[in-house]
């Protein structure tokens, strides 16, 4: 579905990304790992064009332009809104951007318990609440694509599992998914293949059980990560600050 190849994202003279290349297939999460700064929001912001890069990016088999872009839902990090509208107002403004109804939006509001808060301005909302606006807004047009970049990052518990299990479903009907956490349990749970990256660079790419193999660990996808990334002596890091 995804393709990318030898893809570089400059920023001024600093290189964030470094000639990478992977796919994410019909039907999987791929998790995108690294520790702060490796590069993962570049590359996701490169995919929607929102950074000039270098390579070749490809949504089914497709370069990305206006039509690919409308079968990918993104959901940054921090969310990026139009603070002086409502939510419902704000749903209304993208379906418009996307050329799309709003047909979904009802059922997602309900299900992430935010019917109280479609009608207020969206600068009165808590983090929590401006994610949760984010979130309808990157899946109400049921794209095909998924991009999200610390998804879970504000919400609560109940509304954790409910997307986890809009994720589930939507991997169930034939999407995919590109998926950056900082939390490895999380990260264990829900994807198919990890791509590990570092400094610009891809360190390693595979199954959970792969990259265990890889780096001889028996234990956590915490601990695999931990060793890809030369960091694994947290122990010794403790004993210092004691």
């Amino acid at each position: 579905m995804l393709e990318i190849l030898n893809l570089k994202v400059k920023y001024g003279d600093f290189e964030a990304v470094k000639g990478v290349s992977f796919n994410v297939k019909k039907g999987e999460v791929v998790g995108l790992l690294g520790p702060n700064g490796a590069g993962k929001t570049s590359i996701m912001k490169a995919i929607l064009g929102l950074v000039d890069f270098e390579g070749d990016i490809k949504l089914n088999g497709s370069k990305i332009g206006v039509n690919e872009k409308n079968d990918i839902g993104y959901v940054p990090e921090e969310p990026i809104l139009i603070e002086y509208l409502t939510p419902a107002e704000f749903f209304e403004f993208i379906a418009s951007v996307r050329g799309k109804g709003v047909d979904k939006v009802n059922s997602l509001v309900k299900a992430f318990d935010f019917e109280k808060h479609v009608n207020q301005p969206i600068i009165t909302l808590s983090m929590g609440n401006r994610k949760k606006v984010s979130v309808i807004s990157a899946i109400m047009h049921e794209p095909s694509f998924l991009i999200l970049d610390e998804p879970l990052n504000g919400l609560d518990a109940k509304s954790s599992k409910i997307l986890k299990e809009i994720m589930k479903k939507h991997i169930e009907n034939g999407g995919s998914i590109l998926f950056s956490t900082h939390i490895m349990e999380i990260a264990e749970k829900l994807c198919d293949r990890i791509i590990v990256i570092d400094k610009g660079r891809i360190l390693a790419e595979g199954t959970i059980d792969s990259l265990k193999e890889l780096v001889k660990s028996e234990g956590s996808l915490e601990d695999v990560f931990l060793k890809l990334i030369g960091s694994e002596d947290i122990g010794g890091i403790i004993d210092a600050i004691s």
